[in-house]
């Protein structure tokens, strides 16, 4: 038996006895809490060591939690069907629909082809595609879309060591422009999808944080974060390699091959702009005391009831009723059974429902629904109120040293583990302390819901990193030097943005 085998299985014995041991030393507090608190720590082995699959671990739930008296199957079920799944469904099926058409490819590259052709201006418009694909699609979906294209500046380059450096800069470029793009905006990145789910959750009686009032500070401290990124890595990388015209050529060239914009892509478009118009134009946004914008959900209009969510299938559903104008190539058909029927059909819709179904995450959507099972665990078992009196003595008196405590410990969390799962089981526990350090639930929440995206330095910290690592390019020490600047500036520009 290899070692990897034996490492495997201990840690998988090790997440249900670690979870026993929890609940024997704890059940002075009650078998609620006490059996509630073994799960979260039998799911946190899971999830961080990775030993079984995060979305196998999110099920847990759905099995203990009826067994220990915690909640019954009929209640924890309604986390997995919360509206945030849809849309985050929706969203993905938005992405796919732009990925089928080509779209992405077109805007990615017209965004690269106005920078120049200088590595530090490359660096710029490969980060700057990637964070706004990233601001409305999944930051994954958008890591590989933008993947192709910084490879293939790369290999354009003129020596071996430009090649290498390059590489690094561009490649890191990427999954930073996403992480760091995702975090703008409510559908960026599952975390933020958590927070906004897991506060109507926990506050029903409170306004929800809008698409728009989400982004008057996403947007801005994603300006600033990404700014610091490219200094970092043009300083580390990028600062002393010349021009590469050949580089900018193969963009221009490129971008000339795909001809006018296509029929498909139109529609594309057009579907997915209508969603982010709605998304963004929902709620409430206050610019100022005198400047407000009400929203279509306003008072009297009768749409209070339509989420985001509805928004998301609504704006996707289209997509599987557009008839296709796309050219079939043997490249792009996909060599399965579905496939062949779908192409012997008279209808080909702009996003057939096999191509869906094949690229469509559906273990991040369990995994969301484990989340939010997670939370109402805590609610539910009394845990929540315990850990919430608990962490008092957390309060350091000073709002910047409050929430830097919080980004860094969440950050942390994120750089072993999965960052959806990490925002399932750090946000409950702020929500649950927060009054006790004097602080509104939000202002601890926000912070958190964002530094659980910021794992930059180890290959797992995110599939973002894991990605271009995969490609070989980009050295283990490379990504610690860098990630390491990355942790930190996230952790000074939550505390200074959120705590000042």
């Amino acid at each position: 038996m290899s070692t990897s085998t034996v490492k495997s299985i201990l840690l998988r014995l090790a997440g249900p006895a670690l979870g026993l041991l929890a609940f024997l030393v704890l059940r002075h507090l009650g078998n609620a809490p006490a059996a509630m608190a073994g799960v979260v720590l039998w799911m946190a082995v899971w999830w961080i060591s990775e030993t079984v699959p995060l979305a196998v671990t999110a099920l847990l739930p759905l099995v203990l939690f009826p067994m220990l008296g915690i909640a019954s199957t009929a209640d924890t079920a309604l986390n997995y069907g919360k509206d945030i799944i849809f849309l985050f469904l929706g969203g993905f099926l938005l992405a796919l629909g732009i990925e089928r058409s080509g779209l992405h490819k077109r805007a990615a590259l017209w965004i690269i082809a106005r920078v120049g052709a200088a590595p530090s201006r490359l660096l710029l418009g490969v980060m700057l595609g990637t964070a706004l694909l990233s601001m409305w699609i999944n930051s994954t979906a958008a890591v590989l879309v933008m993947l192709p294209i910084a490879l293939g500046l790369v290999d354009r380059a003129r020596n071996d060591a430009d090649r290498r450096k390059l590489g690094i800069a561009l490649l890191l470029g990427v999954s930073y422009g996403a992480t760091i793009g995702g975090m703008s905006t409510p559908v960026g990145t599952p975390p933020n999808l958590v927070f906004m789910e897991l506060s109507k959750q926990l506050f029903p009686g409170r306004a929800p944080v809008g698409f728009g009032q989400w982004m008057t500070f996403g947007v801005p401290l994603m300006l600033i974060y990404l700014a610091f990124a490219w200094t970092l890595l043009h300083l580390l990388f990028t600062r002393r390699l010349g021009s590469d015209a050949q580089g900018a050529a193969q963009v221009q060239q490129e971008l000339k091959d795909l001809g006018q914009v296509s029929h498909d892509e139109r529609f594309a478009a057009l579907f997915f702009i209508l969603a982010a118009v709605l998304w963004i134009t929902g709620g409430r946004i206050e610019f100022s005391t005198e400047v407000v914008f009400e929203g279509w959900r306003r008072e009297g209009w009768g749409l209070k009831g339509v989420s985001d969510a509805a928004v998301a299938i609504a704006c996707s559903v289209p997509l599987f009723l557009v008839r296709s104008k796309r050219r079939r190539s043997a490249e792009h058909v996909d060599r399965t059974t579905e496939e062949t029927a779908a192409s012997s059909s008279p209808f080909s819709s702009l996003l057939p429902w096999h191509f869906a179904q094949d690229r469509i995450p559906w273990g991040v959507l369990l995994l969301i629904g484990g989340g939010l099972a997670l939370a109402s665990g805590f609610e539910s078992s009394g845990l929540a109120e315990i850990i919430g009196n608990a962490l008092a003595g957390w309060n350091t008196g000073n709002g910047f040293a409050q929430v830097g405590l919080i980004a860094v410990v969440v950050t942390v969390l994120s750089e072993l583990g999965s960052n959806t799962a990490v925002a399932g089981l750090a946000l409950p526990l702020l929500a649950s302390a927060a009054p006790a350090w004097g602080m509104e639930a939000y202002d601890a929440m926000i912070p958190g819901t964002l530094a659980a995206s910021c794992g930059f330095m180890l290959p797992i910290s995110s599939p973002m990193m894991a990605i271009v690592f995969g490609t070989g390019r980009v050295p283990v020490g490379a990504m610690l030097r860098t990630g390491i600047w990355m942790d930190l500036a996230g952790v000074v520009l939550l505390a200074l943005w959120f705590g000042w």
